[in-house]
């Protein structure tokens, strides 16, 4: 199950009711952070988001509006007397970036920081466990950027009990290895085939963050079919022409991405402060792509 909580989702400067780039990402039981704008840790708080569970983050680029909030949240960690490590993920220059302002400020973070800098501009896996895999998607924006896509590994198969209580030769003791997927042997030389044996296991699921950027389809192999697409949009389409100076996208872009990709649903965000109904960013992107949600601080959305 994926539960993408939306922390902050405009672009530029915090404003009073409107919060930078910040998302808290459930999946498969992985608690991710994804990028850390100011108040940041003010919007995990009012949403309720458990500090203690978050051990990655992944920060796009190092633009103020998705990255000013990491020393202060790595900071309060210290002072929460944090012990377990915490691994960051993000280019090249955010280890020393980082570490400069906490020794400077003279922080108590002192639990284990890990730095992953990223530098390739083609995608690659970055992280792994028996869960979820993340690679990067290399953007094109004013400073080195990429998004995230996160999958979930797919699960063993399920045990389907009615058809194997019609083999009494099977034993328990097999039952680990039809679930990996292995065909069973009877002591009479017969194979019962392991589809015989088991049911699918449930589809897996995928997210994928999609930072400033121009519009870039040559991203759509890397985030084909998947559940949920978040893609900046920063501007309506009638300033394309800024959209292009900026290297962000407009939400008719985000929408030609979403389409092309085929995904299952699409998240816009990133909002210019020139817009005082985002509305329009969603029924814009409605034009050429149907299922289009709209980013909002504290919206919750949920893929099963």
């Amino acid at each position: 199950m994926i539960n993408l909580t939306i922390l902050g989702c405009h672009s530029a400067t915090p404003r009073v009711n409107a919060f930078p780039t910040s998302q808290y990402l459930e999946i498969n039981n992985n608690h991710f952070l994804i990028d850390c704008g100011e108040g940041t840790q003010r919007q995990m708080r009012k949403y309720k988001v458990g500090f203690s569970k978050i051990n990655h983050i992944f920060i796009s680029h190092l633009h103020g509006d998705h990255f000013y909030g990491l020393v202060g949240l790595l900071s309060t960690y210290g002072m929460l007397s944090r012990e377990k490590e915490m691994h960051i993920f993000g280019p090249k220059g955010i280890k020393k970036a980082t570490l400069q302002m906490l020794k400077i400020s003279e922080s108590h973070a002192n639990f284990s920081m890990v730095f992953h800098e990223l530098s390739s501009k083609e995608s690659e896996l970055i992280y792994e466990d028996d869960r979820v895999s993340v690679r990067t998607i290399p953007l094109t924006h004013r400073v080195y950027t990429n998004g995230y896509l996160f999958t979930e590994k797919e699960k063993p198969r399920k045990l389907n009990m009615l058809n194997i209580s019609g083999y009494p030769e099977i034993d328990k003791a097999d039952y680990l290895n039809i679930k990996a997927g292995r065909d069973v042997t009877l002591p009479s030389g017969e194979v019962i085939l392991n589809t015989e044996l088991t049911i699918d296991p449930p589809k897996t699921l995928s997210y994928a963050f999609c930072s400033d950027t121009s519009y870039k389809p040559s991203i759509v192999p890397i985030i084909k079919n998947v559940d949920l697409l978040y893609h900046e949009a920063t501007f309506l389409n009638d300033r394309q022409d800024l959209a292009k100076k900026t290297k962000h996208s407009t939400s008719i872009e985000a929408a030609k991405i979403a389409k092309e990709a085929t995904v299952g649903q699409l998240v816009i965000g990133h909002y210019s402060g020139r817009y005082p109904d985002t509305s329009m960013f969603q029924k814009e992107a409605e034009t050429v792509f149907e299922n289009v949600s709209l980013a909002k601080p504290g919206v919750i959305f949920t893929v099963k």
